[in-house]
């Protein structure tokens, strides 16, 4: 993930990041109702999943501008 200072890259990336997230999101409840899954490849989706949640939180959070005290 690349952090820029232009607004419109970073709602790219935000975007980008969203639909990987939902897309993991479904692969894993896929492999849930499946029942025979690998249970290291669930984790290990689980844990990206929740590394791109991060990255997410990260970039909105970079979206906000920052108010003066």
């Amino acid at each position: 993930m690349i952090e820029s200072d232009d607004p419109a890259v970073t709602a790219r990336q935000l975007a980008e990041l969203r639909l990987e997230h939902r897309d993991l999101d479904a692969a894993i409840d896929r492999l849930a109702l499946a029942g025979d899954s690998d249970e290291l490849m669930v984790k290990r989706l689980k844990k990206r999943r929740l590394w791109l949640k991060d990255c997410i939180a990260r970039l909105e959070s970079a979206l906000i501008p920052d108010e003066p005290a």
